[in-house]
């Protein structure tokens, strides 16, 4: 297998804390999104959307995209179970990974990605330049709070986002939350449970790489 990084970016943080706690060494090249290495040939010919991470699995796949990349080292890792072990633990897994990206992820990007001025013609990832819309940087950022919310009425009932254990939608809510600070947004002082499940994913041996 070979991983492919970046190690300054969230979205290839999530696949690298995955392998991680999967116990799991994996051949690994850096891709340096600062220095544009993502729209060069040589990686556009590996992964023509221009992002990471990216895995390229024993059998030779390509796998772009975080959730692939967790289903394929979970089938092939089983243990530590961090998808669920039955059907109501996976159901459950895969809802709360999606609320993380969906309500915690795209709201910080568009925040930053509208809002930063070094972001002017990068409003998205990938081969193609879109304008910044600056009115979905102000969106995002009631987004994000809203999140912060959401969290903690989950957290306030469980000690983890999905199950009672740790999982794959923990490492998403972490990373994004964590990488909410370049919009200057923070867990609110007052959110004891969230800030409680962030301090405790946050001493994982996996959050520090």
């Amino acid at each position: 297998m070979l991983f492919y990084d970046c190690a300054t970016a969230p979205s290839p943080r999530r696949a690298r804390m995955f392998i991680a706690e999967k116990g799991l060494e994996i051949e690994t090249r850096q891709i340096s999104l600062a220095d544009g290495a993502q729209l060069s040939p040589d990686f556009l010919a590996i992964n023509p959307r221009a992002t990471v991470p990216v895995l390229v699995t024993e059998g030779g796949q390509v796998l772009t995209e975080n959730i692939a990349i967790a289903a394929y080292l979970e089938a092939l890792h089983p243990e530590p179970p961090l998808m669920g072990s039955d059907p109501e633990e996976k159901a459950a897994v895969l809802m709360w990974n999606a609320i993380a990206e969906t309500q915690g992820a795209q709201p910080v990007a568009e925040a930053l990605r509208n809002g930063n001025p070094r972001m002017k013609g990068r409003a998205l990832p990938g081969p193609t330049d879109y304008e910044q819309i600056p009115a979905l940087a102000e969106r995002g950022m009631q987004r994000v709070a809203a999140f912060f919310d959401l969290l903690e009425a989950r957290l306030q009932d469980s000690p983890f986002l999905a199950l009672e254990r740790f999982t794959l939608a923990d490492i998403t809510a972490f990373v994004f939350v964590d990488f909410a600070r370049v919009i200057r947004a923070r867990i609110p002082e007052g959110n004891l449970a969230t800030l409680t499940w962030f301090e405790n994913v946050k001493a994982r041996p996996s959050a520090a790489l």
